[in-house]
């Protein structure tokens, strides 16, 4: 089938697009992909809607704003799309199937006698209604509610992806997003999988805190500072990472609180060093030290962030675009592979990725009214 995939990260920086053909096991096919930066307008209502999300008691009802923002991404997803598919030559008619991930304002991992919650805001009923496609969406509920850990979910993407470039075992596939997840595979279809830490999500916070800008261009910041090895230390000192994977991570999970009286540039320094020796520490932990570790997600273009990872672990680092991965679109990618199995009723998550009992299919259609 013929998957459009969309991915809106925590960085709220833009709706990646990807065409996939595919049957949710293997990939036929890579069509087109792209972006379209969020505007002003969503990027403010999800920041709003992270705000109450992180205020939100259990057992209270939602927030409000969150039926408004869920509109609202829906409304830029459909803008977005709307001009990839002029820009390509193609039609909603083209499509087989839509996989739409969401916008994530709140991840809370499961603890003891307490179970996970995450919330992806997205109208996916209007948004099938629009386009006339059947729409994959909400697939991490769940495995939250099998007592998994909802996240990471492009593990079984990486395989394919993987597996399509001719990669061998043992292999680790590192994206760098606002979250940092890692995937290591050992080969056949073993998998696991788990957040490391920080990705480039703390680093965003630290400039926008700071009135610098929206994200470290090109490591501008960090590239001129010094890293303060005993704030990198308080930091690794979270119990999160002696925590035995799967596991799971919110971008809002560790406080900037340790750097506040540091200049902007050592801050951005001792950022880098903590999202990469976040990654060694999970390494570490799985005790493998695979042939190489290649690099996705938007912390790839932090030239800062390559080069600490480079210096830290403990095999080759490599980017997505050395083996001709389009690097920005592997979780756009993912969630049309993803819609494909959850269309399939394939397994989504594993024991060893998501901590979910048992392999489980997951995400939700939403299937356009006749009306």
């Amino acid at each position: 089938m013929r998957v459009l995939g969309f991915m809106t990260g925590t960085s709220l920086d833009a709706v990646d697009m990807a065409v996939l053909e595919t049957d949710g096991e293997a990939i036929q096919a890579f069509g087109p992909a792209g972006e379209r930066k969020l505007t002003d307008a969503t990027r403010d209502i999800m920041l709003e809607a992270t705000r109450r999300a992180l205020q939100w008691p259990r057992g209270a009802a939602e927030p409000e704003i969150f039926a408004a923002a869920a509109r609202a991404g829906a409304d830029e997803h459909l803008a977005a799309a709307e001009e990839f598919l002029v820009a390509n030559g193609l039609d909603w008619s083209d499509f087989d199937l839509l996989g739409v991930h969401g916008q994530t304002v709140l991840h809370e991992r499961p603890q003891e006698g307490r179970p996970g919650r995450t919330v992806q805001l997205f109208d996916a009923q209007w948004f099938a209604d629009r386009t006339g496609v059947p729409v994959a969406y909400d697939f991490r509920t769940a495995d939250v509610a099998a007592g998994g850990e909802g996240a990471p979910l492009a593990p079984i993407y990486h395989l394919a992806r993987a597996t399509a470039s001719g990669l061998e075992p043992p292999l680790a596939v590192l994206n760098v997003g606002g979250v940092a997840n890692v995937t290591f595979w050992s080969g056949g279809d073993e998998i696991a999988a788990f957040d490391t830490g920080p990705g480039n999500g703390m680093i965003d916070l630290l400039v926008q805190d700071r009135g610098a800008g929206r994200f470290d261009d090109r490591g501008r910041y960090a590239s001129v500072g010094q890293v303060n090895e005993a704030v990198l230390r308080a930091l690794l000192a979270h119990p999160y990472f002696q925590a035995p994977p799967p596991k799971s991570l919110d971008r809002y999970d560790f406080s900037l609180e340790p750097l506040a009286r540091m200049e902007l540039e050592d801050a951005a320094a001792t950022l880098v060093a903590f999202t990469a020796e976040a990654v060694r520490l999970g390494f570490e932990l799985m005790g493998q030290t695979p042939r190489e570790v290649v690099v996705a997600g938007g912390g790839r273009h932090n030239p800062e962030i390559m080069r600490a990872l480079a210096e830290r672990l403990p095999c080759p680092v490599t980017s997505a675009e050395d083996h001709e991965w389009r690097g920005d679109s592997i979780e756009a990618e993912a969630f049309a592979y993803l819609a494909a199995r959850t269309a399939r009723g394939l397994p989504i998550s594993y024991p060893r990725t998501t901590g979910v009992p048992q392999p489980m299919t997951g995400g939700r259609i939403a299937r356009p009214n006749e009306a």
